[in-house]
């Protein structure tokens, strides 16, 4: 199968592509943004990484003629889960936020969360390839993020926004001027994941409460998030209102549970795949 089949796009106003992995069928199938600036170009989030992204992105043409007078394109991970991080090693300039580091330097499988199936990928990337065998490589960042960093694209800016709970290491990226906020996994039209390894629902309430604010403040108008459809304001507000009023005693209790579940299914898991 060539890498033109394994990637759909689709093109949106304000310089901005949508792209996914036609192959993975799953909920976790994220969406990856490909932002275009007249100095700077930036890829927010890379997928799994089964197929090449930047032959993909270069043979559809996305970066256009003036691509070569710019800088590198810019791969962006919101944070390091498997289905977001998996394609960043791909890419000669990478940037995840400082807590997250470490464990996309080092590949480290258990926090990036790497649980895929067979069933899911319905395509097979190359010959005899098994979900077993799959592995987020590791890679060094070579921009490392922190809150309030601004990422300049020329004629317009990203500013970094430290969002932590889904993991640790969780951002958004803030348009500004043109409102729109790349939201990741922060938040995305469906339930909050907050029973990972390295989640937490105090920072989750903590990252809502911020994101209502925004809201309140009409700093954002649109949100593209890591999955699903976009949205706007009134949903944002919502979604991350409804989790702050849930996230009770009851709930964190439960949450609690759930992760040491979890978190021992992972460890099992990427234990299995390192002895095959």
């Amino acid at each position: 199968m060539s890498v033109t089949d394994w990637y759909a796009h689709k093109s949106l106003e304000n310089g901005m592509y949508w792209i996914q992995e036609r192959f993975y069928e799953s909920g976790n199938r994220a969406n990856i943004w490909l932002i275009r600036g007249s100095h700077q170009d930036v890829l927010i989030d890379a997928g799994l990484g089964l197929r090449s992204l930047p032959e993909y992105i270069n043979a559809k043409g996305l970066l256009g003629d003036d691509a070569k007078r710019k800088n590198p394109l810019l791969a962006i991970g919101t944070h390091v889960h498997f289905d977001h991080s998996g394609g960043l090693h791909q890419f000669q300039q990478v940037g995840v936020h400082e807590a997250e580091v470490d464990a996309l330097a080092n590949g480290d499988n258990f926090e990036t969360v790497t649980w895929l199936s067979d069933r899911e990928v319905v395509e097979d990337p190359s010959p005899g390839w098994t979900a077993r065998q799959y592995r987020v490589k590791a890679v060094q960042p070579t921009h490392i993020l922190q809150e309030g960093d601004v990422i300049n694209l020329g004629d317009r800016q990203l500013t970094v926004l430290h969002m932590p709970g889904h993991s640790r290491g969780s951002i958004c990226l803030h348009d500004k001027d043109n409102k729109i906020l790349f939201s990741g996994d922060v938040v995305y039209d469906g339930s909050m994941i907050d029973w990972l390894p390295y989640s937490a629902v105090g920072d989750y309430v903590r990252s809502c409460q911020r994101l209502v604010e925004m809201v309140d403040k009409e700093e954002v108008e649109q949100v593209m998030p890591g999955h699903y459809n976009a949205f706007g304001a009134k949903r944002l507000h919502r979604l991350a209102s409804t989790y702050i009023s849930s996230a009770g005693t009851c709930h964190r209790l439960t949450t609690c549970a759930v992760k040491s579940v979890a978190s021992l299914a992972l460890r099992a898991s990427n234990s299995c795949c390192a002895c095959s």
